[in-house]
């Protein structure tokens, strides 16, 4: 059927009839599938251009020096997983290592978290398969700028199942060139925290997809992500008491609900179960304090859900009756409980904590009680500049997005602020812990800023809406349509709809609050706004890779000094490693020990695991003693050379003269005849000798 309209100008036929309903729904259609795939695409390039930025920025040190091993801890990582492409995975769980701790030796396996050598062991194996020939330290090298890779898709997933795509865009781009990352992931980096942050952030993502999904196929994703984090990483026990808290939160606000419980109750039963069968931590996952809160919660939950079941099924007189006689035994059984637990606790010096968790708990507690814990620098409470150096304009945003977290409220945000806020308290103790803070500060800076991005580009289409109606003199539908979304929504991209929990639009939606009037900002404010964003994230990204060149991507291994690069680490080690016998015994200040096993080859007294701080405080007593006391101490130990580093000539700030003090502190907490007031002259100042009047 057709019709046409005759005008002044001619006719103008007007297609009609049954045929043009679907034909218009299928051009619509197409559009929108159009539309979608192009959306598609344009966040895969976006993730791949935010990846590749992640991998190239910590890239600098093999750039300026050479593909080397970094620092200390890291040579021991390598020389493990030297060891495996060698000997195979079985044999390095049960590799005894005769060259450190002498006497006593090391058993490998069961003092190590193995995820970081297992993965380069396995991307080596794998890469060998391939028929790729690399050595062992490439492999090593170049595994913290592929695993930034990867965090960053990882805190994408996270922040698109917390508030929707363009927050997890926006977050991912920060994470990759945040310098307080950087710092433990540049190119040569090969510690725990190379895939131990990657691990992190997968383990939050799939705890917030269990969270709004409910689904027992990602509960069991998240236990062997916990797996592997626990693994990596002794920073796990952040995981299982945030999750806990977190828990415990949606209790108290009354948002229990079996989403929770399928999230959380698996993880616990399954993550104790992950730990126990990592050697290095085996029974402390149910005997250590660090652990008990998950267990509390996981009670409570049941409880909670109890009591919700009952109700339902009882009437009010027979709920209060079983009421008051559960509250009348659950009393006596739970006093029992807790005189069981306090007991067991008390009987503990250290109330069933390890040193470094008391340390999180008390500041003061290492420096009053375990001067080796404190004698690192990484353990020091950071300076209020350190969180401007390694955040940049992240920490200003991050208040932002902790309120923005709140508007709405859904489980996931309320992880998230959790999340924030916990890591702000914990970075405050320990300067290595702001590795834990740098992810949720930009994924909270994300957030805000995805907020304004969007609040700022419905402004513009309504501004340009605006401008169209008073040139034309009147709206179109599309107009109408568009003001109608923009009163509502006001968050970025939603991700999966009603299970992201991410927009004011679906929160409306699901509890039929009525649509809130918004006012929008004039053309002018917008290119403003839009200008000063711009500014401030190319601010963040140049301070980022300035950071990543100059001051995190210099290993310590090898210095730069009045424009000449100094080799003397290696120079040494080589020397040792020539010029000394096989079976000679090195004695030197614990720093050096992984170094000297992994490049010199010779069997050390100490290293850096400091797992025996009686071994570790000889050895500081005899670096503090006389010349004749200390040969006495080195020839009981049965040592053979005294490695001793001086950088005297450039100022090197590292050397022993300069940890001469912790040596007297740590060698006085097991002989009180060193005493470091000994070694003071007017309090500010220290000599090298001891003083006997």
């Amino acid at each position: 059927m057709s019709a046409s309209v005759t005008t002044d100008g001619g006719s103008v036929a007007l297609a009609g009839g049954p045929s043009s309903g679907p034909r218009t729904g299928a051009v619509e259609s197409k559009s929108r599938r159009s539309r979608s795939t192009s959306e598609k695409v344009a966040l895969v390039a976006c993730l791949t251009a935010i990846c590749v930025l992640a991998s190239s920025v910590r890239l600098f040190s093999v750039i300026k020096y050479e593909s080397v091993i970094h620092e200390f801890d890291p040579y021991f990582n390598y020389r493990v997983t030297k060891f495996l492409s060698k000997e195979g995975f079985y044999s390095t769980w049960n590799f005894f290592d005769s060259f450190t701790w002498y006497p006593l030796g090391r058993v490998i396996g069961g003092t190590m978290y193995p995820g970081l050598i297992f993965t380069a062991g396995a991307v080596w194996n794998l890469l060998n398969w391939m028929h790729i020939p690399i050595d062992v330290q490439e492999v090593c090298v170049f595994t913290a700028p592929v695993f930034a890779a990867f965090c960053a898709l990882a805190t994408f997933l996270f922040m698109r199942e917390v508030r929707g795509s363009g927050a997890g865009l926006v977050s991912a781009a920060l994470i990759s060139v945040v310098p307080s990352y950087i710092s433990r992931s540049v190119a040569g980096s090969f510690d725990l925290e190379a895939v131990a942050i990657f691990a992190l952030m997968f383990v939050f993502f799939l705890y917030v997809k269990t969270l709004n999904t409910g689904s027992l196929a990602w509960a069991t994703g998240l236990f062997f992500g916990y797996l592997y984090m626990v693994a990596s990483w002794g920073g796990y026990s952040f995981i299982v008491n945030l999750l806990p808290i977190h828990c415990l939160a949606c209790i108290v606000f009354g948002r229990v609900s079996y989403k929770l419980y399928v999230a959380y109750a698996p993880f616990v039963v399954m993550g104790a179960l992950a730990c126990m069968n990592i050697p290095v931590i085996g029974f402390n996952a149910v005997l250590m304090s660090e652990h008990f809160a998950s267990f509390f919660v996981f009670g409570l939950l049941h409880v909670v859900l109890l009591v919700q079941y009952t109700k339902k099924c009882l009437t009010p007189e027979a709920f209060n009756a079983a009421k008051r006689a559960t509250l009348t035994f659950g009393a006596v059984v739970a006093s029992a409980f807790v005189l069981i637990v306090v007991s067991y606790v008390a009987a503990s010096p250290t109330f069933g904590w390890t040193g470094r968790s008391l340390s999180l708990l008390d500041p003061t507690y290492a420096s009053k009680y375990i001067p080796i814990i404190a004698s690192v620098s990484e353990h020091q409470p950071p300076t209020w500049s350190m969180y401007f150096t390694d955040l940049h304009v992240a920490a200003l945003l991050a208040p932002a997005g902790l309120i923005i977290c709140f508007m709405p409220l859904t489980d996931t945000s309320l992880f998230l602020a959790l999340y924030g806020v916990t890591a702000v308290y914990f970075s405050g103790v320990m300067v290595r812990l702001m590795l834990v803070l740098a992810p949720a500060v930009c994924c909270l800076s994300g957030l805000a800023l995805s907020e304004a991005l969007s609040y700022l580009s419905q402004s513009l289409v309504v501004a340009a809406d605006e401008s169209e109606k008073s040139r034309t003199g009147s709206g179109t539908p599309a107009v109408k349509q568009q003001k109608d979304e923009s009163e509502v929504s006001s968050a970025a991209t939603p991700s999966k709809g009603k299970k992201s929990g991410g927009s004011a639009a679906r929160n409306a939606e699901k509890t039929g609050s009525p649509k809130t009037k918004r006012y929008f900002l004039s053309i002018d404010v917008v290119a403003a706004g839009f200008l000063s964003i711009s500014m401030l994230l190319a601010m963040f990204f140049r301070h980022g890779v300035y950071v990543s060149g100059n001051m995190y991507s210099s290993p310590s291994i090898v210095m730069q000094a009045g424009g000449r690069v100094i080799d003397d680490f290696r120079e040494a080690y080589a020397w040792m490693r020539f010029n000394t016998p096989e079976d000679a015994r090195i004695a030197s200040w614990w720093d050096y020990g992984y170094q000297t096993t992994a490049m010199a080859n010779r069997t050390v007294l100490v290293d850096n695991n400091t797992w025996n701080n009686t071994h570790i405080a000889t050895v500081g007593k005899a670096m503090a003693s006389s010349e004749k006391a200390a040969w006495d101490i080195f020839e009981s130990l049965d040592a053979d050379y005294v490695f001793v580093i001086f950088g005297g000539l450039i100022g090197y700030p590292s050397d022993d003269v300069n940890k001469f003090l912790w040596m007297v502190r740590i060698g006085g907490g097991e002989f009180p005849e060193i005493q470091e007031s000994d070694y003071l002259v007017r309090a500010r100042y220290y000599r090298y000798y001891r003083r006997y009047y």
